[in-house]
């Protein structure tokens, strides 16, 4: 009896790397790519798995959590990696590519493989029947946004992203934040920072000098009152800020008595405190800016950025409402979703994504027993954060060290526990690896 085929929506990272995990389990898969019959605007190459903000994969080295997940990528057999490693390019302590020789290398090889049929065409409905993985990316097409939508609720379904930067919660200086939520309610859940009068008209001024980034020409320079820039807000007076997202009320400093001109509110981004979100700071400053300007906070001066923040058009849904821990959705689970649609941020989440729901696809069409990544690897990080997130501030993100599994050794320097942490995960990876390759083609 022919074996039932998986469907993909979407030929970037994501859907290439699913539909390249699936033929290794020798299942047969379909691949939907609207290109080259359509393009989204910020698509330009008929090529597969078109690399569109740059040709960077990021850091190679362990000591960043996207390293390590490159690397568990590379030991389990990832056609992503494969194309970045023949196609890599000089950039210091990154991955980078040449990015037409990348996507014509994986376009090559899903249009070689006897397992994956490449049909062109746009897809706007969800088929009916069958076992489909939704990999269509961060603009994706308002017909199949609205076919998302009656799926998830309008509500879980975002399509602009305003993304505030998080700060790992050891570089904070608690000699000057100090615990506490606004009138003493609802526990020490926020670090604040308090400003003086004199060092919150310094930051404004330096606010509204600091350069941004351009809006792409598929972005409308527009934002929805609730979830302004802040250097928006600062254009519209000086106290806009003070009366906004760092109004000091119910936040007497401690060390005082006194309320201070204005605080900054850092608010926790996971269960064990390792990572805190500047609250309301989402921003189109460039990232140098960022950097320069947030260490000028009381209490930032040594802060270490797992995440800096960004505003862009972006389709995404609320995973931890919508999702399985397989990225499958939970009011119908023959529905996967992968890439940065589920909200994972960077050209090698989206893979990674891709990557874990294949698998679980092509396992579950074969009535195999779904397998997690354990928790304390790059893969399992992923999971935890489209899994575990506060779904009333879900926003994408990268994978960081700070969503892993805290070592019981905490006495090491950062950058010991970074490797140590790679360690662990490579070690753990390789254990669930194999369980899963007992059963692949």
């Amino acid at each position: 009896m022919p074996q039932p085929r998986i469907t993909i929506i979407g030929g970037g990272l994501a859907g290439c790397e699913a539909a390249w995990q699936i033929a290794r389990h020798g299942v047969p898969v379909v691949l939907c790519e609207m290109k080259p019959e359509r393009f989204s605007p910020a698509h330009h190459s008929a090529d597969l798995a078109e690399l569109v903000c740059s040709n960077s994969l990021r850091g190679a080295g362990l000591q960043n959590a996207v390293g390590c997940l490159k690397e568990e990528l590379r030991r389990c057999g990832s056609l992503t990696m494969a194309a970045a490693d023949a196609t890599a390019v000089a950039a210091g302590g990154a991955l980078a590519v040449d990015r037409d020789a990348f996507s014509a290398c994986i376009t090559e090889s899903i249009a070689q493989h006897p397992l994956i049929e490449l049909k062109h065409g746009e897809i706007d409905t969800i088929p009916a029947e069958g076992t489909v993985i939704i990999a269509t990316g961060p603009l994706t097409s308002e017909k199949l946004s609205a076919a998302i939508a009656q799926l998830t609720g309008d509500d879980k379904l975002y399509f602009y992203d305003a993304i505030a930067p998080i700060i790992e919660a050891d570089s904070i200086d608690l000699d000057i934040a100090w615990r506490a939520s606004r009138y003493g309610k609802g526990g020490d859940d926020y670090l604040n920072c308090p400003f003086s009068a004199e060092q919150y008209a310094t930051f404004i001024q330096a606010l509204l000098a600091a350069e941004t980034v351009p809006y792409h020409n598929f972005e409308k320079g527009q934002h929805f009152e609730g979830c302004l820039p802040i250097e928006v807000m600062a254009a519209r007076g000086v106290q806009t800020l003070a009366y906004g997202p760092m109004k000091p009320v119910g936040l007497p400093d401690p060390r005082t008595g006194r309320i201070p001109a204005a605080v900054l509110q850092l608010r926790p981004e996971d269960r064990d405190g390792r990572l805190y979100n500047m609250v309301g700071f989402q921003t189109k400053l460039t990232h140098p800016e960022q950097k320069r300007l947030f260490r000028t906070i009381p209490g930032l001066e040594q802060a270490v950025f797992a995440r800096l923040g960004s505003m862009h058009r972006n389709t995404f849904i609320n995973a931890p409402t919508c999702l399985n821990p397989h990225q499958q959705l939970l009011s119908d689970p023959r529905l996967f979703f992968a890439g940065q649609i589920t909200g994972v941020e960077g050209y090698v989440e989206s893979a990674a994504s891709g990557f874990l729901a294949g698998i679980s696809a092509a396992r579950r069409a074969l009535d195999q027993q779904l397998l997690l990544p354990p928790a304390t690897t790059a893969f399992g990080a992923l999971i935890t954060h489209l899994t575990t997130s506060d779904p009333e501030h879900f926003q994408p993100a990268n994978v960081t060290y700070g969503l892993f599994p805290p070592l019981d050794d905490r006495r090491r320097k950062r950058a010991e526990r970074r490797l140590a942490q790679a360690e662990r995960a490579l070690t753990d990876v390789a254990i669930w690896w194999a369980q899963l390759t007992k059963d692949l083609i």
